[in-house]
């Protein structure tokens, strides 16, 4: 009888064990954890990230997934998506807008207040709350100051890549992912799809089309073409490695649109699991320190913050009139427009 009291003790015991294991897994992790979904290349967020843990007293911890160079704002915009019945990711830092913009319209991400001061941009803050922009690049002409030797000859416009004056002397990335796709998009907003077609076709004809933004600040920095279209981060790259460029904010005359600023963006997701601390994360994002962080770092990205102490070394001497943007509107039929572009751009 001792023995079978033993042995049915025993297996009280080790089904308690079980039961507890079991329950173990189904616990949620602590609200001190945070899971950011990155698009921002892993050197320039990991510092922030790591500032953001120490600003905690260690008490919450980012948990990062960063994904692949050539995908990273898609492939993680669709991750998303994916988890839209059972969200992983908290917090969403993109360093492209309109696939965030794509997220709200699709109602995966949570409306909030912003910690920003009065008379914070209105174009970098989401109409209802649920993103809001920071630290910019901004879409410039890269111009290679050998071929170029006479500022009086650097073109001025992003129209130029049309210009037969310039016949595969100029170059631009294919329009289809990325910054270039969103620049063409705010440009349908301000001249009309068909006009922005029409263009797109004569750039095709006119320019060398290249695979992305990078490739393009290297054709132009080697010598291979005169100019191109890139943004700021690439550009800087080459400058500061010593190569023969300079720096064009285009379309600066009264009568054309400005620069376009394309922000970093943040995002609470709807239904996070660790609502608490995404909130704390994004308000530390979006700080003017946060901002001066990344414009001090290689990319010398663009604070949008009055309250940034810093400027960033890619900027002019002089004022840049900035073109006035809705993204919310550029991203309206996003699918059927890379289509219509993606026609004009078929290999």
């Amino acid at each position: 009888m001792k023995t079978l009291h033993l042995c049915r003790h025993s297996l009280l015991i080790l089904s308690l064990s079980l039961l507890g294991l079991s329950f173990a897994g189904c616990v949620k992790r602590s609200e001190s954890d945070v899971v950011i979904y990155s698009a921002l290349d892993q050197e320039f967020a990991e510092p922030i990230l790591n500032a953001f843990e120490r600003s905690t007293e260690g008490q919450t911890t980012a948990i990062r997934k960063f994904d692949v160079e050539s995908t990273k704002t898609v492939g993680l915009a669709n991750q998303i998506i994916a988890e839209e019945k059972s969200p992983v990711c908290d917090l969403f830092w993109n360093n492209e807008i309109i696939h965030t913009v794509r997220l709200q319209k699709l109602g995966l991400l949570e409306p909030r207040s912003w910690d920003v001061e009065a008379g914070y941009p209105r174009d970098m803050i989401a109409k209802d709350g649920s993103w809001c922009g920071f630290a910019a690049r901004a879409r410039i002409l890269i111009v290679n100051t050998q071929l170029l030797t006479d500022p009086e000859q650097y073109p001025r416009s992003v129209r130029d890549l049309a210009d037969p004056k310039w016949a595969k002397n100029c170059a631009m990335a294919r329009p289809l992912f990325g910054t270039t796709a969103t620049h063409f998009a705010v440009l349908r907003e301000t001249q009309g799809e068909e006009a922005t077609l029409e263009e797109l076709k004569k750039i095709r004809d006119n320019a060398v089309i290249l695979s992305g933004n990078k490739q393009v600040a290297l054709a132009v920095s080697s010598g291979q073409i005169a100019w191109g279209l890139t943004d700021t981060d690439d550009a800087i790259i080459e400058k500061d490695s010593g190569m023969p460029v300079a720096i064009v904010y285009p379309d600066q005359n009264s009568d054309q649109p400005g620069a376009l600023r394309i922000p970093n963006t943040v995002a609470v997701i709807r239904n996070a699991p660790h609502p608490v601390a995404a909130e704390a994360l994004a308000d530390f994002l979006v700080r003017p320190e946060t901002e001066d962080r990344l414009a001090m770092g290689n990319s010398s990205q663009i604070p949008i913050s009055r309250g940034s102490e810093f400027p960033p070394r890619v900027l002019p001497p002089e004022p840049v009139r900035w073109m006035r943007v809705d993204f919310e509107a550029a991203a309206e039929n996003w699918d059927e427009w890379i289509n219509a572009v993606g026609q004009i751009f078929a290999q």
